[in-house]
């Protein structure tokens, strides 16, 4: 007999983790790699940005300068974050961070590349949008991540609460021990 129910709880077991990827939530091996390919990209273009250089534009204005720095140190900031995320793709707060960090750096170098087109080099401006629209693919997978994430997270929680609240109904039915009057729950 306890053969058959060990049996039947390693079963349970090991179909547990198939049934909550047929639910939605992507595998720990497909966000990893999405995660490795958003910081390979700022990677890359790291490199690429740090050789162009506002200051030698002509008639473009300071700003621009400025600009080239935060693109610096979005990417920079955005690699450190998906990795920093990879070591831990359950932790909400940090997935949600990172989505906003793409976002950002996606504005900065859109709005950079406009100048980079408009005062040196139109080529190398596409190039940094190219950039941006090959990345759309992991912000994509990243955002539907977070979503499964915060939707498996509500029903934990939901879970959780339905059991602390069967819990509390039974402890206040129990009848009083040692004469002692029973507990009034408190609201």
């Amino acid at each position: 007999m306890r053969i058959i129910v060990s049996t039947a709880l390693l079963l349970i077991a090991g179909l547990t983790p198939a049934l909550s990827q047929q639910a939605g939530m992507e595998n720990s091996w497909d966000i990893h790699k999405t995660l490795a390919g958003v910081a390979l990209l700022a990677d890359r273009l790291a490199p690429v940005v740090d050789q162009i250089h506002p200051e030698n534009w002509n008639g473009a204005p300071d700003g621009y300068i400025a600009q080239a720095q935060t693109c610096r140190n979005e990417l920079r900031a955005l690699a450190t974050e998906s990795r920093k995320f990879d070591q831990n793709p359950e932790k909400l707060t940090d997935a949600l961070q990172l989505l906003f960090r793409i976002r950002a750096t996606e504005t900065v170098l859109a709005s950079f590349s406009e100048g980079l087109r408009k005062y040196s080099n139109p080529p190398m401006a596409d190039m940094l949008n190219a950039a941006v629209a090959e990345n759309a693919g992991n912000k994509d997978r990243l955002q539907q991540y977070i979503l499964e994430l915060a939707v498996a997270r509500e029903q934990e929680f939901r879970v959780a609460d339905q059991e602390a609240q069967r819990c509390r109904q039974t402890l206040s039915r129990q009848p009083p021990q040692n004469g002692q009057p029973p507990r009034q729950e408190k609201n």
